[in-house]
């Protein structure tokens, strides 16, 4: 199987091209792939495939082999790979996903993809069982009680902000992201009984009203470099909670995304590079 690997700020995923190869076990072979010792090492797998209602389809699957509906890095570099591979020359384009079609805008630098800002559309707050679309209206009606649920992990209580940006997140506010113990604490939030579909754990440190910094715990990958659908997510919490406004930027373990809010339509605005490592072919 013939396969490019690629990474946005450090989340990295095997991409393999199905308009060319047939990946007949995806999970296993996301599983296979995914091995930093046995396999290529990866943050998962992603499938390049046609569609008939958009311009590309993205197919994902996690480390574990376990499926994905949305993966924000991933699908920056699904526009890097399809533009920089002569796939398509439009500079706007639409990708399905498991959480629906996305639009994506390319900027183009000597003929490369450098950067791409992806629409995610409207979060959806499901704390304390909600499911609310965050529109600027539905924004402005919540309350403190509807927006921060309580949770005990481990032991301990947490107050956290619960947002869908196609996948589940669990937003949590800590003093320092450096010391915070992830490895421990995010293992205990996926396999939560609050959370039977496991959960995304973001633990977010408010610098400033420009600045997040954050660390998670992606669900079937452990602790990533990076998540984009996680920075939406968290920005989107961060909002709501008072601590930033319409714009923040949002620091990773791999690097920075930019995430803002458009008041006008309730979307959250993604932007991030997308690079791409290396090609190769592996015997499955």
């Amino acid at each position: 199987m013939k396969f490019t690997k690629m990474h946005g700020i450090g989340n990295d995923y095997v991409y393999v091209n199905c308009f060319e190869e047939t990946v007949r076990e995806p999970s296993r072979v996301a599983e296979l792939v995914s091995s930093r010792h046995f396999g290529i090492g990866s943050d998962g797998l992603i499938l390049i495939k046609p569609s008939e209602t958009a311009d590309f389809r993205m197919e994902m699957y996690n480390a574990d082999g376990s499926p994905g509906s949305m993966c924000g890095n991933g699908i920056r570099c699904v526009a890097k790979y399809v533009y920089d591979h002569g796939m398509t020359n439009m500079t706007r384009i639409r990708i399905e996903t498991g959480a629906g079609i996305k639009t994506l805008e390319l900027s183009v630098q000597e003929g490369k993809v450098t950067m791409v800002t992806v629409d995610m559309g409207a979060p959806v707050l499901t704390s304390n069982g909600a499911a609310s679309s965050l529109s600027c209206r539905d924004r402005e009606a919540l309350t403190p009680e509807q927006i921060w649920e309580s949770i005990t992990v481990g032991g301990n209580a947490y107050e956290m902000i619960c947002i869908s940006v196609g996948n589940p997140h669990a937003v949590v506010f800590v003093d320092d992201t450096d010391s915070f113990p992830v490895e421990q604490i995010g293992p205990l939030f996926e396999n939560h009984p609050r959370f039977p579909d496991r959960v995304n754990t973001e633990f977010i440190q408010v610098v400033d009203q420009g600045l997040l910094k954050m660390r998670v715990w992606e669900r079937g990958s452990g602790e990533t470099m990076a998540c984009g659908t996680g920075a939406t997510a968290s920005a989107a919490a961060a909002m709501l909670a008072g601590y930033i406004h319409k714009e923040t930027q949002v620091k990773l373990l791999g690097g920075s995304l930019s995430i803002a809010w458009d008041p006008a339509t309730g979307h959250m605005m993604m932007t991030g590079p997308a690079t791409e490592v290396f090609t190769g072919e592996i015997i499955l």
